[in-house]
Formats: C-alpha cells, sequence, structure tokens
C-alpha cells in the first residue's frame, strides 16, 4: 500500500468513526429537542403551574404533574431504601467474605437478576407478589398500625408498596456489582495495614473498605436510583395507576413512566398529547441528571485510587 493510499484510508476510517460516534449525542439532542417543541402547548397552558397541579383530567383538558412526580419520587426512594443496603451487604460478601469457589456463581446469579425482562417482573409481581404482599405484609401493618398515616385503609396488593419492592428487586443488581468491583478495588495494602494494626475482619471492612469506597458504592446507589425512576412495565402492572397523592403505601398511584405508556394510545388531542410530552421531557431531564451525577462520583473514586 502506497503512502498516499494509506493516508486516504486512515483519513477515512478516522472520519466514519467520529461520524458513529457524534450520532449517539445527535439521536440524545433531537430526542430532547423534539419532547421540548411537542410539549410547547402544554407549556404555554398551564406554564410552570403544571409542575404543581394535582388534575389529571383529560376529558375536561385539565393537566398537572404532580401526582406522577409524587408517585415517581416515592417509588424510587422506597426502593432505594430497601434496595441499598441489601446490595451493599451482598457485595461485601462477595468481596471479602465468600469462599473463593463460591464467588463467581454467586456473582453470576445476582447478575442475572438484571438479564430479566421488565415484563417478567410485572407479571410476577401482578399474580405472585402482589397477593401474598397483601396477606402476609400489609393485612397485619394495616390491622397493627393502621392509625400511622403509611399504613392506613384497606388493602388492596397493588400500589406504592409493591412498585417500591419490585423496583427495590429490579435495582439490586445494579448496586450490588458496582459495590462489589468499588469494593475488590480497595488496594491491598490498606488492608494489609489495618490487619498488622491488630484490626479484625470487620473493622477492615468497617473502617479502611467502606471508607475508601464511599464514593463509588454512592455512586452505584444512584445508578440504581436512575434505572428506578425510568422503569415502566414492571412498576406499570403493580403500582395501580391512579392519578393521586395518598400518604398511605397500600393506595394505588402512578408514576411519570407508568402514566406516559398507559395513556400514549388514548391521548387524542394534541392539549392531551403535549401534556404527556412535557412528563417525558421532565423524567428524561431527571434521569439525565442522576445518571450524570453517579457517574461524577464514580470517577471521583477512580481518581482517589490513583
Amino acid at each position: 500500500m502506497t503512502t498516499r493510499l494509506r493516508i486516504t484510508h486512515e483519513g477515512l476510517l478516522r472520519g466514519g468513526t467520529a461520524l458513529f460516534a457524534l450520532a449517539v449525542p445527535a439521536v440524545l439532542g433531537g430526542m430532547v429537542w423534539e419532547l421540548y417543541r411537542a410539549s410547547a402547548m402544554a407549556r404555554q397552558t398551564f406554564g410552570w403551574h403544571f409542575l404543581v397541579r394535582q388534575d389529571w383530567d383529560p376529558v375536561a383538558g385539565e393537566f398537572g404533574a404532580l401526582p406522577f412526580i409524587f408517585g415517581t419520587v416515592v417509588s424510587s426512594a422506597l426502593a432505594v431504601l430497601i434496595a441499598a443496603p441489601l446490595g451493599v451487604m451482598t457485595a461485601i460478601y462477595l468481596a471479602e467474605l465468600a469462599p473463593a469457589r463460591w464467588r463467581r456463581p454467586l456473582s453470576f446469579t445476582v447478575e442475572l437478576l438484571a438479564a430479566v425482562p421488565s415484563v417478567v417482573y410485572g407479571l410476577w409481581g401482578m399474580y405472585v407478589f402482589a397477593p401474598w404482599l397483601r396477606r402476609w405484609v400489609q393485612a397485619p401493618l394495616g390491622a397493627g398500625l393502621g392509625f400511622i398515616p403509611f399504613f392506613h385503609g384497606p388493602a388492596y396488593g397493588i400500589g406504592m408498596l409493591a412498585g417500591g419492592f419490585i423496583l427495590a428487586i429490579m435495582i439490586l443488581p445494579t448496586i450490588a456489582a458496582i459495590s462489589r468491583d468499588v469494593i475488590a478495588a480497595v488496594p491491598a495494602s490498606q488492608r494489609e495495614a489495618m490487619l498488622a494494626l491488630g484490626g479484625t475482619r470487620s473493622e477492615v471492612i468497617s473502617r479502611v473498605v467502606l471508607p475508601f469506597g464511599r464514593s463509588g458504592i454512592i455512586g452505584g446507589i444512584i445508578l440504581g436510583l436512575g434505572r428506578a425512576l425510568g422503569e415502566t412495565m414492571a412498576v406499570t402492572m403493580v403500582i395501580g395507576n391512579a392519578p393521586r397523592i395518598s400518604a398511605s403505601l397500600f393506595s394505588p398511584a402512578s408514576t411519570m413512566a407508568s402514566v406516559i405508556a398507559n395513556e400514549f394510545a388514548e391521548a387524542t388531542t394534541r392539549i392531551y398529547v403535549s401534556a404527556l410530552m412535557e412528563i417525558g421531557l421532565l423524567l428524561l431531564g431527571v434521569s439525565l441528571l442522576v445518571n450524570i451525577l453517579a457517574r461524577l462520583l464514580v470517577r471521583r473514586l477512580g481518581v482517589n485510587a490513583q
């Protein structure tokens, strides 16, 4: 190959790969622009009040996103509260305490949860988990602690609590896998120094491993939160899909993702479509912000480790 031909070949390779690489942010930018453009009517009609209105009446043309923002925040917070301690404890066992022959199969099993399609989680949640939750969790809690607003009201099975539990199961492998990698990246010299000072295994974990990997573990939890915020199908099938705000965890609710999945086919007016587009724009913005924050935290861990 002559020198000129080689330069042309290198230039084509560089230009072609750059084009494909730039296509990804271009698609994201186009998506944001289209959501912004299509939601213009809702923004002009309701302004900022769209974010704090509780009305959702497609027949009367009245729309507000507050019940869906509330449902998204509460269900995602529940999921993180349940999944974060379980995921971190799982990661500690896999990285620090498990016998070597068990680490790989156990890690593979945990990561396999992430490969289960969300509709399967939804089916299992609707027909198996929700009836179990109603009989063995909601009914006893309502009978014993029904005076507390969180556990007040009839036990349906489906509702905010079921949505939080299903989301927790779905984000558990994300938190566990990232936390395990973070813990494994802690330098052995840090552990050996603590052991040389007479520290026990539990003291090494609590005083060296977890403080050293704190930023990365928090980053993994926030990545799990990002998945919980945007999860659609499974939570749609178990949360009840009611546009209301209630303190009770037993009450049906709805999230930003579930209202879009449920109602896009019924949106026959321009203002209805525009309101759904504005909810989609809001959900995309929150998801991007959470993911950027998580990656910054994980990157900070990498810098500290170096």
